[in-house]
């Protein structure tokens, strides 16, 4: 437990931006996962594409702002892109 009130402070300040950073991270995940399972599903390919770009989005939206390493949010674009181009060869 904080001893001092700037310390305290902190604590909540933390509690929130950490609440924050989470739900971000979550979204990112819930969209990376929605264009997996469509892909899986066999969707249509316009379908597959708009979650693409949602996904890309997300991620460049994030590694701009830090809250993914910048290199991590290119990493995960170029595999999406990756399981998009087979995907739309596929058919």
């Amino acid at each position: 437990m904080p001893l001092h009130k700037s310390a305290e402070k902190r604590l909540r300040q933390s509690a929130r931006r950490n609440e924050r950073n989470r739900a971000r991270k979550k979204e990112l995940k819930d969209l990376v996962k929605k264009m997996q399972k469509l892909i899986g599903s066999k969707a249509e390919k316009g379908e597959v594409e708009a979650a693409y770009r949602s996904a890309v989005q997300k991620l460049d939206r994030l590694g701009v702002k830090r809250y993914i390493h910048p290199n991590k949010a290119s990493r995960k674009k170029s595999q999406l892109s990756r399981l998009l181009n087979r995907y739309t060869k596929a058919d």
